[in-house]
């Protein structure tokens, strides 16, 4: 769920509405003149992985299968994926990521 700045909203802990903990690591990139977010993120004090999300400008997403062992990792797979592939690969929200 996100919030009206587009920032993945703070919820309850509870069993249905987990608390989602963000990665300082998230932030906008732009590339070819294309403008996307990456968000990095988990459920906060479960010790889980973190989920890899790019969202474009229109609000689609483009999210990762796996999970990662740390927000780094993360990151490093949205760089490798942003290096390889290109910017406009990462605008396809229907295409399944696996790291």
């Amino acid at each position: 769920m996100r919030g009206p700045d587009g920032k993945l909203a703070q919820m309850v802990d509870d069993d249905n509405n987990p608390e989602i903990e963000s990665s300082p690591l998230c932030g906008s990139v732009t590339r070819d003149g294309i403008t996307v977010r990456v968000e990095i993120y988990r459920i906060a004090g479960r010790g889980g992985g973190w989920s890899l999300e790019v969202i474009d400008r229109e609000g689609a997403s483009t999210v990762w299968d796996d999970t990662f062992a740390d927000d780094q990792d993360a990151y490093d797979e949205f760089y490798r994926a942003l290096e390889l592939e290109g910017i406009r690969s990462l605008l396809m929200s229907t295409v399944p990521r696996a790291n």
